[in-house]
């Protein structure tokens, strides 16, 4: 399995690890430390050498109850960052964005994926990544996240999302991506609560059964903090026990603030599952 992202193919043989890069003062872990170009590409080098195989920039916080921010600010924010890093660093870059002006802005900066909670429903944002051959990744999000975590509903949460990841998927298609450009995000955390949440992540399988790659991001979320009585820089060994279970069940990205020890989980679980190399 490969994920397509523009002139750069990732290898999914064995799972990859996404290395998040906020740029923004208010994302629920990180926020307001790597607002600073310079601070951000340092940043950027540290994930690298960690081993992420893709980093993911973002310039508008998605916590539950974020207000959004405007078209010029979050280019303000991303622009920077990623040219320096396309200038620096031999990675793939993500951007981590609804809007498609950003998108097209930050491909020209140098990303080469697209990495949208709204599963690039946006006007325009379809024909536009068909047109420009990056890599994309489609997330379920229920609301949106200013109000996304005030009683979400689902009958079978499992269902619901495979349904809506494999219509959007065929939309897509239908658009001009290609089928192995796309990646899928069940959205873990974003509109859903703790029982959704621990149903999703057991019923991964079924996701990686819709035949993309299956990208997963539970890195430092409030649920682990509920379950386990953490605060939020407490969190990474839940995280990695849920990176651990996302790749046994089939996950071939997962998207982490903690890049060195997930790398390592996911590493050991893949050469349990996988053998070995020779």
């Amino acid at each position: 399995m490969h994920w397509r992202c523009g002139n750069r193919v990732l290898d999914l043989t064995r799972p990859v690890v996404m290395g998040i890069l906020n740029v923004t003062p208010d994302s629920f872990s990180d926020g307001g430390r790597y607002v600073r170009p310079e601070v951000a590409l340092e940043r950027a080098a540290a994930l690298a050498a960690e081993g992420a195989h893709i980093i993911d920039v973002g310039g508008e916080s998605t916590r539950p109850g974020a207000l959004g921010v405007g078209e010029a600010e979050e280019l303000d924010r991303v622009l920077p960052v990623i040219e320096r890093i396309a200038r620096t660093l031999d990675i793939a870059i993500s951007i981590d964005t609804s809007k498609p002006a950003v998108m097209a802005a930050a491909t020209a900066a140098g990303a080469c994926a697209v990495n949208d909670i709204n599963a690039l429903r946006a006007p325009g944002a379809r024909a536009w990544a068909a047109s420009a051959g990056v890599g994309v990744c489609l997330m379920h999000m229920q609301g949106e996240p200013r109000t996304m975590q005030h009683n979400p509903v689902y009958a079978d949460v499992v269902t619901e999302v495979c349904d809506f990841l494999v219509r959007e998927r065929a939309s897509c298609i239908a658009a001009g991506i290609a089928d192995d450009a796309i990646a899928l995000d069940p959205g873990v955390g974003f509109g859903k609560g703790l029982e959704h949440n621990m149903t999703l992540l057991n019923g991964l399988s079924r996701l990686a059964a819709l035949g993309s790659p299956l990208l997963v991001g539970v890195s430092r979320k409030s649920f682990i903090g509920r379950i386990l009585g953490r605060e939020t820089h407490e969190r990474l060994y839940g995280g990695l026990g849920l990176a651990a279970l996302a790749v046994s069940l089939g996950a071939r990205v997962i998207r982490t603030h903690d890049v060195r020890p997930t790398r390592d989980a996911i590493d050991m679980v893949s050469a349990v599952l996988q053998g070995l190399r020779s």
